[in-house]
Parts: structure tokens; C-alpha cells; sequence
């Protein structure tokens, strides 16, 4: 796929990551990565909270989960186990995205289940790579 320098890629219709859900109790946050996935080509959806998230999950089903560590109620890393032990969501990918920045936070994320631990503000590039390495 060729693309002029600045220019997002976007997903190819073969691709398994489509619908992406945000969980993060900041609007900015949530704002700034829905902008870049919907111009990458990817459907967003948000969620406040773990309770909304789940709630969402109840009706619908995303290809990946983008969540932060630091919300109210039950945080990223407990909400990550829960459904990494659902075996509903067992095989549901999640990039947790968060302002905790230590190596052990990142070790923490993933042991709880995450796919991938990015810290804010994300890297763009990143991301956007790590979700076309789960197509």
C-alpha cells in the first residue's frame, strides 16, 4: 500500500480489527483517539466507564478493546481480568492506553490479559500498526 508522507493507511476491508471500542472516563482522550481510528477507516464506539463498556458488550460485539487504567468504579487493569476470564471475551483483544507510564504498570497490564500497553498520549503510529498486526 503505498501512501504520501502524513497520510494515515487505512485498513483493508480484509482486515479483523473493524469495530473498536474506547473505554476511558475522559472525553478528551476519548475524542482524540476516536478521531484518529474513524480517519484510519476503523467504526468507534465509546464508553465511559466499565459498567457502560459492559453494558455494551452486552448488544454488541467490537474487534478490539482500547482501554484506560485510571476510571472510576472498576479500573482497567480489574476490568481487563474480568473479561480476559469470561470465556465470552476470552479471545476479545485489549490495548490498555494510559497515563501510567512505570514498566511495572505495563508488565501489570499485560499479565492482566492486554494484547498491548501504550502510554498517553499515544503514539499514533504505533497504535494504528499494532491494530493492523491483529488482522
Amino acid at each position: 500500500m503505498q501512501q504520501r508522507l502524513g497520510q494515515v493507511p487505512r485498513p483493508s476491508h480484509e482486515m479483523a480489527v473493524q469495530k473498536i471500542l474506547i473505554v476511558d472516563d475522559s472525553k478528551t482522550e476519548s475524542l482524540v483517539l476516536s478521531e484518529l481510528l474513524i480517519g484510519a477507516g476503523y467504526t468507534v464506539f465509546n464508553a465511559g466507564t466499565s459498567a457502560e463498556a459492559w453494558n455494551f458488550l452486552q448488544t454488541d460485539r467490537p474487534d478490539l478493546i482500547l482501554m484506560d487504567v485510571v476510571m472510576p468504579g472498576v479500573n482497567g487493569f480489574e476490568f481487563t481480568r474480568q473479561l480476559q476470564r469470561t470465556q465470552r471475551y476470552a479471545d476479545l483483544p485489549i490495548f490498555l492506553c494510559s497515563s501510567k507510564s512505570l514498566m511495572s504498570d505495563k508488565l501489570w497490564g499485560l499479565r492482566q490479559g492486554a494484547k498491548g500497553y501504550f502510554t498517553k498520549p499515544v503514539n499514533a503510529t504505533a497504535l494504528l500498526s499494532q491494530i493492523q498486526a491483529l488482522g
